[in-house]
Formats: structure tokens, C-alpha cells, sequence
């Protein structure tokens, strides 16, 4: 097998497991706050990361976007970040009476979900701004409790519908964090060897290429070189 083949050339420590207990085991992983790289079936074509070449992580979390932002995609700590949820789901979370599977529609956070701001923090200004939680899915709202939608649909993207089905059942919550598998500067990961790559050059926590399941702690050493982060220019 190619994946096998590709994670064997890095010395790579890997589980293979069924559908029937890695969805599990990643919602479990997710809860606990870890971060995913989540490569699966063909690349997207297009402006977005929709659950084929993916970084998830729990939107319910109030440290996720500055962990993903400082130590995976290597930017600026406020810059939000999408969610994907469960289609049939939507409306309970965000103002969106249709369906957005491109992640190309900004809708609001429900009333019911954010956090109002007291008048101190109101006076707040910048960073300090930013950074107050807005809503119970602060990773994914944005400062005017917006947030860039993707939902995600049992037909078009079946093991990724799996598994937020799998972490709304651990956690009741039906969203995730989805942002692009890559870091600032440069393209989306591609094959395995790329997505492996990306992975032990940053913080992520765990990887999952297709059922291959691979955990950072358990991986060899891996060779610190930082002129990688030169290779393309910054936006």
C-alpha cells in the first residue's frame, strides 16, 4: 500500500485501525484537546480545506485558536478560524437557513451560543479585545460573533461526516475547527509523505491518514531544520 509504503521511508510509528474504533478514538482525541492532521481520499480543488486535507481540533476550546495559530500555522494568534458542522445541525448553531458545503458563507453565531460582553471588557482595546471569549464555540467565532461556515453532508463526505457524528456523541457538539493542512506560506499538503512532513514540523498532536493513525509522541526524533519556513514567501 502507498500510505503504508510512504510512512515506513520516515521510520514512522503508526496504528491501522477499522472506522469502527478510529472514529471513536479521534473524537476521544479531539475532547481532550488535541490537535489533528486529517488526510483523507483526493485533495480539494479550490479556495478551502473542506475534510480531505484538514487540521481539526475541538471549537470549544479557548485555547485552540491561539495553539493552532502560533504553533501549527505559524501566524498572527487572533486570526479565526472555520467550522464544519453537521448539516442537519446548522441552525442550531449558526443564523444559516441553507446548505454551504464550500465554506464560502459567513453567518452569524446563534443568540443563544454567545457570550456577552461586559462593559469593562468592552473597553478593552486590541489584542486584549480579541482574545475575550465570544460564544461556547469561541475557536471558530469571529470578533463580530461571524463565523465562515462549512457544512458537511453524508454524501459528498462521508468519513468526515462520520467522525463529527462520532464527536457530537462524545461531547454533544456537532462542529468542528477545519482550517487548511499546511502552515503560513505554503500549499496544502498533498500525499502522505507531505502530510507526514507538515506533522512532525509543527505541534500537531496527531495525524490520520486515511485509517493509519499516528500519535507525535511515539514518532523518531525528527531533524530541526527551520529554512523550510523561507521556502515561501509569507502572506
Amino acid at each position: 500500500m502507498e500510505i503504508r509504503s510512504q510512512l515506513d521511508g520516515f521510520g514512522a510509528k503508526y496504528q491501522q485501525l477499522d472506522d469502527g474504533e478510529l472514529m471513536p478514538k479521534l473524537a476521544e482525541i479531539l475532547e481532550q484537546e488535541n490537535v489533528i492532521g486529517w488526510c483523507q481520499g483526493r485533495m480539494e480543488f479550490g479556495p478551502r480545506a473542506l475534510g480531505g486535507r484538514s487540521i481539526i481540533g475541538d471549537p470549544r476550546s479557548e485555547k485552540m485558536q491561539s495553539v493552532m495559530n502560533l504553533k501549527i500555522k505559524y501566524r498572527e494568534s487572533f486570526r479565526p478560524f472555520a467550522p464544519s458542522v453537521l448539516a442537519e445541525d446548522v441552525s442550531d448553531y449558526f443564523d444559516l437557513d441553507r446548505p454551504s458545503p464550500y465554506m464560502l458563507i459567513v453567518a452569524p453565531v446563534n443568540e443563544k451560543l454567545r457570550v456577552p460582553m461586559t462593559a469593562e471588557q468592552q473597553n478593552l482595546f486590541g489584542i486584549e479585545k480579541l482574545n475575550i471569549k465570544r460564544s461556547e464555540i469561541p475557536a471558530v467565532t469571529h470578533v463580530d460573533y461571524s463565523a465562515r461556515v462549512q457544512t458537511i453532508h453524508k454524501e459528498t463526505n462521508p468519513r468526515y461526516y462520520d467522525l463529527l457524528k462520532q464527536f457530537k456523541e462524545r461531547t454533544g457538539c456537532a462542529v468542528l475547527v477545519n482550517t487548511s493542512f499546511n502552515v503560513r506560506g505554503e500549499p496544502i499538503v498533498c500525499t502522505p509523505e507531505d502530510a507526514y512532513r507538515c506533522f512532525m514540523r509543527t505541534e500537531m498532536d496527531y495525524l490520520v491518514v486515511e485509517n493509519f493513525l499516528l500519535a507525535k509522541t511515539d514518532q523518531p526524533a525528527w531533524e530541526q531544520d527551520d529554512s523550510w519556513k523561507d521556502e515561501f514567501e509569507l502572506d
